[in-house]
């Protein structure tokens, strides 16, 4: 998939971002290019990408994430230096917590992250959380979490999981699911996620991922 300098990652509690934020991160690297990570998950404290911090040093990846990310206090401080990052020129992946009240940390960031060209918020869908199996209510949790976070989503990234049990047909099933919640929102797919041997001929836009993040019952 196409990389921009800064990409914004939100949608549903239990979506995927933080799976697809890793994987983009890593690949972004991979290709050579500078990135950092911000974790702007101050809402779920059970998947961030905080917690893959080893993994991003190990790759040259740079982590920022609030001050009390993986303790048992939440009172975070988002003192993160969005600005001088994007003046860098490192790319730049902002993972988001879920739903509106995850966004709402966006707004300390929205009038830098809308006056910045080369920008992706992308909507992670996933067609098998209990909460957004109808893709109109998909839909209207994503004008939600606009409202919150005072941005506007660029592209619909279909990450239809059922964890380690997802099959290609599963990814088939959720294909139609995709394509209503991008005729709804007026926004493309910018990817299509699945795991090496699980991605359908016909998926727009391909993207395969790895799984980086595990329920906590299989670590």
């Amino acid at each position: 998939m196409q990389y921009r300098k800064l990409t914004v990652v939100t949608g549903h509690y239990g979506a995927g971002k933080t799976n697809f934020s890793v994987n983009l991160a890593l690949d972004i690297a991979k290709d050579g290019n500078k990135c950092n990570v911000i974790d702007l998950d101050i809402v779920n404290p059970y998947f961030r990408t905080a917690d893959f911090e080893k993994l991003f040093n190990e790759k040259g990846i740079g982590i920022f994430a609030p001050v009390y990310a993986n303790t048992n206090l939440d009172i975070p401080s988002l003192n993160i230096p969005l600005e001088s990052l994007l003046q860098s020129g490192s790319h730049i992946v902002i993972d988001v917590g879920g739903d509106d009240e995850g966004a709402k940390a966006l707004g300390r960031f929205a009038p830098l992250i809308n006056s910045f060209g080369d920008t992706d918020i992308l909507y992670v869908i996933n067609k098998y959380r209990y909460l957004t199996k109808d893709a109109a209510d998909t839909a209207a949790l994503l004008r939600e979490i606009e409202e919150s976070g005072s941005v506007r989503c660029t592209g619909i990234v279909n990450n239809s999981t059922l964890g380690g049990e997802t099959d290609l047909d599963d990814v088939i099933s959720s294909l139609s699911f995709a394509e209503e919640v991008s005729r709804l929102t007026g926004l493309p797919i910018a990817a299509t996620c699945a795991i090496d041997g699980a991605m359908p001929a016909n998926a727009p836009a391909p993207y395969i991922v790895k799984r980086y993040v595990r329920n906590i019952w299989e670590k």
